[in-house]
């Protein structure tokens, strides 16, 4: 007797369960949109680290930035501006006071189901000041602890993602 349908995989356009092809990203873009921000937000885990805990003044600082899905389906975050992700020293974005300009244009941060993004930047280990008016100035920091943080940069009053270690400088 012959099947009245093919099996699943045999033909070119086959497709999953759901009704998408399998390898399309315009399906998995349509999925994403199904999950409520809230939760898409919730399942983003940012982990952040530096290659050591103690610098000297002046020292370069590695910093490893980690952005993961951590559900199986894929998920999309807006974010209010282009800035997708960013790093703060003490709370100063890229460890400087001076003004910074990113296009309004809303973005998203897209995730395939579990994966992975990772990011690393280099901090020269200097604070950035801007004085009288748009004199910018190069500023060793002193002595003690300092918080990195790296976060996702969402439009939420709580920061949305993120993740924070502490570093010393001697």
């Amino acid at each position: 007797m012959e099947r009245s349908r093919p099996r699943r995989g045999t033909e070119p356009n086959s497709s999953d369960e759901l009704g998408f092809d399998r390898d399309s990203r315009a399906s998995a873009r349509v999925l994403a949109r199904v999950v409520p921000h809230a939760l898409a937000r919730r399942a983003i885990d940012v982990s952040v680290a530096t290659d050591r805990d103690v610098y000297e003044r002046d020292e370069p600082v590695e910093i490893t930035a980690t952005f993961e899905n951590r559900l199986p389906i894929p998920v999309e975050l807006p974010t209010p501006t282009q800035r997708r992700w960013g790093w703060t020293v003490d709370g100063e974005l890229e460890a400087s006071d001076e003004r910074r300009y990113v296009r309004a244009r809303p973005a998203t941060v897209d995730f395939r189901g579990g994966e992975q993004k990772r990011v690393s930047v280099t901090w020269n280990g200097r604070l950035v000041r801007t004085r009288h008016g748009n004199q910018r100035e190069s500023v060793l920091p002193e002595p003690g602890e300092y918080e990195i943080r790296a976060f996702v940069a969402t439009r939420e009053v709580d920061g949305g993602p993120s993740d924070s270690t502490t570093i010393a400088i001697r």
